[in-house]
């Protein structure tokens, strides 16, 4: 495992999943779960300014107080346990009970634009359906993904939670994305990035995937626009 300062982040891919791995398996109770996502919210809102100077000052992209905000609103509002659903059917013969299982260990790729934010929402989200994380953030967030990843981690430590519930590797760059997409035993892909990134996560893989493309940035259209053109663009 990695020094406590960089607690989560492994020299190599196959032992931060097998890492990931050994944690899950703590997360069966919904108790422990919501004891891990107090301790992330907290840590979230608690280091968000200093997640969004970091965030600022490596990617170059963005202002400070709106990824400060950003932060705070992903620690504060992700939704957490209170968003597990079971059903209960009844009938003649008895009673059913569906409860959604967790997939184990999931693979996150994160983008530059909102490095913190995207772990902090993935990791609360996550590990309220009984996960732990395998993060593949971007090579130009790499030092605030793992500053956000480690102080996390830390926090549910503190608080009585797993070791490793949230991981990634030193040394991140697109290699580390596309094995996540083929990865024997991971089942499930959460994608937030470019066009390019989500394209490639759909076109190389055959496992669940979530993916959210580039975002859309406001625009003014006012009563000089071409409509036509305006929407085309």
């Amino acid at each position: 495992p990695a020094a406590v300062h960089e607690m989560g982040v492994f020299a190599s891919l196959d032992d931060a999943v097998a890492a990931a791995k050994v944690a899950q398996q703590g997360l069966k109770s919904v108790a422990m779960r919501q004891l891990a996502i107090a301790a992330i919210r907290e840590a979230g809102e608690k280091h968000a300014r200093d997640l969004a100077e970091l965030a600022v000052s490596e990617t170059g992209m963005g202002r400070v107080e709106d990824k400060f905000a950003k932060n705070v609103a992903q620690a504060r509002g992700t939704p957490g346990v209170e968003c597990l659903s079971p059903q209960v059917l009844t009938g003649d013969n008895g009673l059913t009970l569906i409860e959604n299982a967790p997939w184990g260990v999931v693979a996150s790729v994160t983008p530059s634009t909102n490095p913190a934010a995207t772990v902090i929402n993935n990791a609360i989200s996550l590990i309220a359906a009984g996960n732990s994380v395998i993060f593949a953030p971007h090579p130009a967030a790499k030092k605030v993904s793992q500053r956000a990843i480690t102080l996390l981690n830390q926090a549910i430590v503190a608080a009585g939670g797993p070791e490793n519930l949230l991981v990634t590797v030193a040394n991140p760059d697109i290699e580390t994305a596309q094995r996540l997409f083929k990865f024997p035993g991971i089942g499930l892909l959460v994608v937030t990035g470019g066009e390019a990134v989500v394209e490639a996560a759909r076109k190389h893989t055959n496992k669940r995937l979530i993916a959210a493309g580039a975002g859309n940035p406001p625009v003014v259209v006012d009563e000089t626009a071409d409509l036509a053109r305006a929407a085309q663009s």
